[in-house]
């Protein structure tokens, strides 16, 4: 079970990571900005196509190497736990390790070609792009918030009957694998992680619905486009995941109140239905965005092109932009949102939640 399921998720992580080049924003290539002119040029996509190969290449030899060894040696379960996570994050560094390189090269051929010196650098607003915004209302949250709190009180009230051992953890198979004496605080632990996660999932939707609408000069109908696609489906993607955890977390706190309340194929099939309709949502949801702005719009201005901002952006990953009031923007490599770092707010939102929950667990 642990093999088919690391495998999965390593053979869409690395789809992912091969197609990122060709999902982003068209105005962006490994995260430096092109003047619409040149987005074509054979050098860039040229490198697209190589870091696609490469990376899909050397991910399939760690997949065919990560599957022949267990089929061969029949490891155990916690040597493939380590062995499938071993392979993620080797996928992850290679095609990060890829996208320096050809980052760097990028940056040198925009250089070298002076591809915005002859032209005027503008910036576009469009004040009526608000009422075309299809978020979803912030007050959506307080749905699954109330169930959260309600699950606490229902806790609470059945302190007298829970186990004297309280599961922590539970494994890939939906039993619990790990345990902590019975106190208060640790009943109803979960529960508190799980509000402040979604009270975190609250402030980045609020965060993202707040942030600035950024339009293309040269494509403003296609950046109009994405952002809005992007906006909308983001607000969607990350509610229905505090659902789905919701969900999840709550049916362990039942089942650490009640053992007997679903059987055992209900327990096994919860978590791997959670997975699937997690990987399967991102998908959907980087090729709907990543497909918006690729289409022909038109002509553009060949004498004008968007307002440089590669100075901000730190590798091309990393935004830090205090004139920008935004706290999150669009990623520069990948289909979603980063943190603007120049914003304290951002901090506030992402990383204290995350500091709570880890204190929350350490202190059980």
């Amino acid at each position: 079970m642990s093999f088919a399921i690391f495998l999965i998720i390593s053979v869409i992580l690395a789809a992912m990571q091969t197609a990122v080049p060709f999902l982003v924003k068209r105005s962006v290539v490994f995260g430096v900005t092109i003047p619409e002119p040149y987005i074509q040029a054979l050098p860039l996509r040229a490198y697209k196509k190589r870091y696609a190969v490469l990376v899909s290449i050397i991910s399939l030899l760690l997949l065919g190497f990560f599957s022949a060894w267990v089929l061969s040696s029949h490891p155990g379960e916690e040597k493939i736990v380590l062995a499938g996570v071993f392979i993620e994050f080797s996928i992850i560094l290679i095609s990060m390790s890829f996208y320096f390189y050809f980052h760097g090269k990028t940056v040198q051929l925009k250089k070298a070609q002076k591809w915005i010196d002859d032209l005027k650098q503008v910036r576009v607003t469009d004040l009526s792009i608000r009422s075309q915004d299809e978020m979803l209302p912030w007050y959506i949250y307080l749905l699954p918030i109330l169930l959260t709190i309600g699950m606490i009180g229902y806790t609470a009230l059945k302190f007298e009957i829970l186990p004297e051992q309280i599961p922590t953890h539970w494994g890939v198979n939906g039993k619990a694998d790990a345990f902590t004496g019975k106190t208060l605080f640790s009943a109803v632990s979960l529960m508190f992680m799980l509000l402040f996660l979604q009270l975190m999932f609250l402030g980045i939707h609020i965060g993202t619905k707040n942030s600035g609408i950024k339009l293309s000069a040269t494509a403003t109908d296609a950046s109009r486009i994405r952002q809005l696609t992007l906006r909308k489906y983001s607000s969607w993607f990350l509610f229905i995941i505090c659902i789905l955890l919701t969900m999840m977390m709550s049916f362990f706190q039942l089942t650490t109140i009640h053992p007997a309340i679903f059987s055992g194929s209900i327990m096994l099939s919860a978590p791997l239905a959670f997975l699937v309709i997690v990987l399967a949502g991102t998908i959907v949801f980087a090729v709907k965005v990543g497909r918006t702005d690729k289409q022909n719009f038109g002509k553009a201005d060949s004498k004008i092109t968007d307002l440089d901002e590669d100075s901000y952006w730190k590798g091309g990953l990393i935004y830090f932009n205090r004139n920008d009031p935004s706290i999150f923007v669009e990623k520069r490599f990948g289909v979603g949102w980063t943190l603007n770092f120049a914003n304290p707010l951002g901090y506030v939102i992402v990383i204290v939640p995350l500091i709570i929950i880890l204190l929350i667990a350490f202190w059980q």
